[in-house]
């Protein structure tokens, strides 16, 4: 795991790397590898990969808004966490869905909670199940599977690079899967959350309209509740 800073403020990187190292202290947890960077143009040039990112948004040369917008093109999982002292840059960093959005000057306890929060998101995304089919074992991070599906009695897990004739039930699966993230709203179906992009009472649309699963009237309840629920815990 790899935590970035980019700031034009030295002090201000200081202090910020500091509170992370007592959170990780507090929390008796090894503080991961730490970078820091006064530039956009500094952080984007580095080629190892970023997990959590506190960015600046108004420094010299490009923007935090900008580099904030490659780093998600590079990496969609990347954690990134806007400090800035000024809020009217909120509306342009929602658009690269930023994590968490904090102000200058920083508040400890608010930045531990935030941290708190990306940590369950990160291993989370990092994640990994096993694949399993007639031949071989993948494992693969939960994140990339969008959802699984029961034809007949086959079952068929589908992620973003390929699918998968898997030998494991759809009950083994929710066994297997992180339940705050994966949902069964029909018994041939499990979806991934993140790969939502809108339901109705009767369909679940994936990535925007390229993958649809069913929902059965009385799962639609239930699965908003916990299609919120995660909403929520992403914020």
């Amino acid at each position: 795991m790899q935590i970035a800073i980019c700031d034009d403020d030295q002090l201000f990187i200081d202090h910020l790397t500091k509170y992370i190292k007592e959170f990780f202290k507090r929390s008796r947890l090894n503080c991961p590898d730490i970078r820091t960077f006064n530039s956009g143009e500094a952080l984007l040039h580095d080629s190892s990969v970023k997990d959590i990112v506190f960015l600046d948004v108004e420094m010299p040369g490009v923007s935090g808004i900008f580099t904030g917008n490659e780093l998600k093109k590079a990496n969609r999982n990347v954690l990134i966490i806007i400090i800035t002292a000024y809020s009217e840059y909120l509306d342009e960093a929602m658009r690269f869905q930023v994590f968490r959005y904090l102000s200058k000057p920083l508040e400890k306890q608010r930045l531990f909670l935030n941290l708190k929060d990306a940590l369950r998101v990160y291993s989370t995304a990092t994640f990994k199940v096993p694949v399993e089919t007639k031949h071989n074992v993948y494992s693969l991070p939960a994140s990339e599977i969008i959802y699984i599906e029961a034809v007949q009695k086959k079952v068929f897990v589908h992620t973003m690079k390929k699918d998968y004739e898997s030998i494991q039930t759809l009950s083994k699966w929710m066994q297997i899967l992180p339940s705050n993230s994966f949902f069964q709203p029909h018994r041939s179906f499990i979806v991934n959350f993140a790969h939502v992009s809108d339901f109705d009472h009767s369909l679940i649309h994936l990535c925007g309209d390229q993958f649809t699963a069913y929902l059965t009237r009385r799962k639609y309840t239930e699965f908003k509740s916990a299609y919120l629920f995660y909403l929520e815990s992403m914020r």
